[in-house]
């Protein structure tokens, strides 16, 4: 057996629980040394819950005093740059939560900084490796649907998403980069690259200080044209949180995901439907499995990537391009007109 990856954790909240069991869970390649939170009782809680060794209140002091091999960084958006650039002085590896960073200099600042340091970066851009999405893009892969001509892709839901994370409704850029840099990342991976972006921001909510809706309309480089939308402000019954849905159309084909995740595909070779849901874990619960399973997914992929040497598909690089995609869009809501995203 090879010697497993030594690991340490900065940011013991909201959602870092879901990380925590994710390692517990990989623990024949990965042992989760330190856990690290500015709140001292957070930390020693995580610590305390899932047996880590050591627990801190300082980053630095973490990175100084333990041999670690990467970092995951589950912190809020504004303190990525300088947790990574941290890491990467100390040699570290880091995977940090996404938004990757409130700015695009902050991005690039990341990236560079890592190699630089000659380490790995990935960002947890974790809707590519949701279970159903990678179910989905097995039929794509296979040509059953043949080449794609559009796509809708919509995660739209009512879930009071304040109530856990109460810092969102005084962001001033919500929900694409909250949402929306994932359904723009899912754009890209089951459509293509995109050449151009069309957006509308709406703000429903009262009491907020951004967006809480958007649609952006994407046309991909190959010619096929979707239609992403995102929402926090939808009242469905019964509201589909956190699934996201599809409908993709080829020249030979369609494949639909609906509420539920019942996949319907009609290709060549007829009509089929299966179910795409998979079984809880056992920290996993309804409705928010399939989102916590897809927190476990990046993390394996993340840990294959290192053992083989290979860049992750989300890499600090390849989320520029996500990230430009969410910068274009919110320029195009702002001039109103279709905007180029940038490299």
């Amino acid at each position: 057996m090879t010697e497993r990856h030594r690991a340490g954790l900065i940011g013991c909240g909201f959602f870092a629980r879901n990380h925590l069991h994710g390692w517990r869970d990989l623990g024949e390649a990965v042992e989760l040394v330190a856990v690290c939170d500015l709140d001292a009782a957070k930390a020693q809680a995580a610590a305390a819950a899932f047996a880590v060794p050591r627990w801190y209140t300082d980053a630095r002091t973490m990175l100084e005093r333990e041999r670690l091999d990467f970092v995951d960084i589950v912190t809020t958006m504004p303190s990525h740059r300088p947790l990574v650039t941290l890491a990467a002085e100390h040699g570290v590896a880091a995977i940090v939560q996404k938004p990757f960073a409130p700015t695009r200099e902050d991005c690039v600042a990341m990236v560079e900084a890592c190699a630089a340091a000659g380490v790995p970066l990935m960002v947890h851009e974790n809707f590519r490796f949701q279970s159903p999405m990678l179910a989905v893009r097995e039929v794509l892969t296979s040509g059953a649907i043949g080449e794609i001509t559009w796509a809708r892709i919509a995660w739209r839901t009512g879930y009071d998403i304040y109530a856990g994370q109460p810092y969102l409704a005084k962001e001033e850029r919500f929900i694409l980069l909250d949402i929306g840099v994932h359904v723009l990342d899912l754009a890209r991976v089951l459509v293509g690259e995109v050449e151009r972006v069309h957006a509308e921001t709406q703000s429903i909510r009262p009491g907020i200080a951004g967006e809480d809706a958007a649609t952006v309309l994407l046309r991909h480089r190959s010619g096929a044209v979707s239609v992403i939308d995102c929402s926090y402000a939808s009242y469905r019954d019964p509201d589909p949180f956190p699934e996201t849905l599809l409908e993709i159309e080829g020249r030979e084909g369609s494949l639909v995901l609906s509420p539920g995740l019942e996949l319907k595909v009609r290709g060549r070779s007829g009509t089929s439907v299966r179910s795409l849901r998979t079984p809880t874990l056992p920290w996993t619960a309804e409705p928010w499995h399939v989102a916590q399973e897809s927190v476990l997914n990046t993390q394996r992929h993340w840990v294959t990537c290192l053992e083989a040497g290979r860049e992750p598909e989300t890499s600090g690089r390849d989320n520029l391009k996500t990230y430009a995609l969410v910068e274009a869009a919110y320029e195009s809501a702002r001039i109103q007109q279709a905007v180029r995203p940038g490299a």
